[in-house]
């Protein structure tokens, strides 16, 4: 059974939530919180490409920095960093935490 739409989302947000609660608090910690607040935005289903062409379902937390836009794969149960491509997100291979690979940028 898949979960509908609103059960998703408010799962997304609690994940953004919870790095956030345990993101480091140092300088650049600060900084990297800051520039993720001022993209994050209400999680969106977008398709994302893998290796191989394989496409999946994703969730998109971040409008995008240049490029790049963090996208949570509920699959995997972790946060991608993926690059804007010509068919939607594409996964660079960085995963972890939200904020993690929202400073890999």
């Amino acid at each position: 059974m898949v979960p509908d739409t609103a059960i998703m989302r408010k799962r997304v947000r609690e994940a953004v939530d919870a790095d956030l609660s345990n993101a480091p608090l140092d300088a650049v910690g600060r900084a990297t919180l800051r520039d993720f607040a001022a993209l994050r935005q209400e999680p969106e289903v977008v398709e994302v490409q893998f290796s191989g062409g394989v496409m999946g379902q994703g969730w998109a937390v971040t409008r995008p920095n240049g490029p790049y836009v963090v996208v949570y794969l509920p699959q995997a149960g972790c946060f991608s960093l993926c690059v804007e491509g010509p068919f939607g997100p594409l996964d660079i291979g960085v995963h972890g935490n939200a904020i993690g690979c929202f400073g890999s940028v």
